[in-house]
């Protein structure tokens, strides 16, 4: 029976884990007794709404937007009738809430390899305080045994690709592309200027270094190989710049070092904003997301169940697509390389 009291509208705030999922799939996700036919009606007659517009199904939800959610959907409600929100606990997805997300965020499936566009903000592995990752709703994918395997990672505050095998020799074929360097990626960048120039090769060796002050390790520029660093190599084009200010850059990470892209940016003067970390105060935009922007936009690689060259590119989304959008950057283009023998 309904409550004495009058259900009332709710508007609920897109939390960073969902970013880039359908809205159906949200909803499925958040409200799982509200069957696909009402969910359809209630977005005909303009009673679901994300920031106040109409919407329809395939709509990507963004973090941050409100999604209006009419009194007519179904709460699940605990022991006693009142609804509540979960605890921290309680909010782990279960499996197939998880298989859910996973297929909002797939953008490529096949026998062999799984492609999702990974949201900003979450992390790809579990570590101390992480309860919500990647790795984690993998789970839900289990088949006698076996399941996904993580075969690259990007970082917690990196969207984007994510490749992904689905069977052990598929793995095996992956990690050996990308040890002998044949895997092509490219990561799209906002940065705070420029760089001088327009186009070349950055090639700065990286060592772990203490922050002033912190007890926290940054990636930083060494003067060589032979005083412990690693070998860097990052080649990088300007696709675009607003005037003598912030510029779009096409990044191909040669070698694939942790943070290699954030600490050559910040070493050639410009800086991926919202990187404060490597950047400082000047990567810090006005008019534009505090975030990271930085973008895995896509991987050229052999196919480990055809054997022949595969391309996959994922759309952009979220705060870095809201840029794009505010100094009218192209959001599909292909970026050429040239070869790397």
């Amino acid at each position: 029976m309904e409550s004495s009291e009058k259900r009332r509208v709710e508007l609920r705030t897109v939390a960073e884990p969902d970013d880039g999922i359908r809205l159906d799939r949200w909803f499925k996700i958040h409200f799982p007794s509200l069957g696909h036919g009402p969910l359809e009606k209630m977005l005909r007659k303009g009673q679901i709404r994300i920031g106040g517009s109409r919407a329809k199904a395939s709509d990507r939800v963004v973090t941050g937007q409100e999604i209006r959610i009419p009194p007519d959907v179904p709460r699940i409600k605990p022991h006693g009738g009142q609804s509540a929100p979960r605890s921290r606990a309680a909010n782990r997805p279960s499996r197939i809430e998880a298989a859910a997300i996973i297929a909002g965020w797939t953008i490529f499936e096949d026998d062999f390899i799984l492609a999702l566009n990974k949201p900003f903000g979450l992390a790809v592995q579990g570590g101390t305080g992480t309860s919500r990752h990647i790795d984690g709703y993998l789970a839900a994918l289990e088949r006698n045994g076996d399941r996904p395997r993580l075969v690259h990672r990007l970082d917690r505050d990196t969207g984007g690709l994510l490749l992904l095998a689905k069977t052990r020799a598929a793995a095996a074929s992956i990690s050996l592309e990308l040890k002998q360097r044949r895997v092509e990626k490219t990561y799209w960048a906002l940065t705070a200027r420029g760089p001088r120039p327009r186009e070349g090769r950055i090639d700065l060796p990286l060592a772990k270094g203490p922050i002033s002050g912190l007890d926290e390790q940054i990636e930083r520029v060494a003067p060589n190989p032979k005083s412990g660093a690693k070998v860097a190599v990052t080649d990088f084009q300007t696709i675009e710049q607003a005037g003598q200010g912030p510029a779009f850059l096409a990044l191909r990470p040669v070698t694939g070092r942790t943070h290699q892209l954030r600490a050559h940016c910040a070493a050639i003067e410009a800086p991926i904003v919202g990187d404060g970390k490597y950047g400082g105060a000047i990567a810090r935009l006005d008019g534009v997301s505090r975030k990271l922007h930085l973008f895995c936009r896509s991987m050229s690689f052999i196919h480990p169940g055809t054997g022949k060259e595969r391309f996959l590119a994922a759309p952009l989304h979220g705060h870095m697509l809201d840029t794009w959008r505010f100094f009218d950057f192209p959001t599909e283009i292909k970026v050429d390389w040239p070869s790397l023998s």
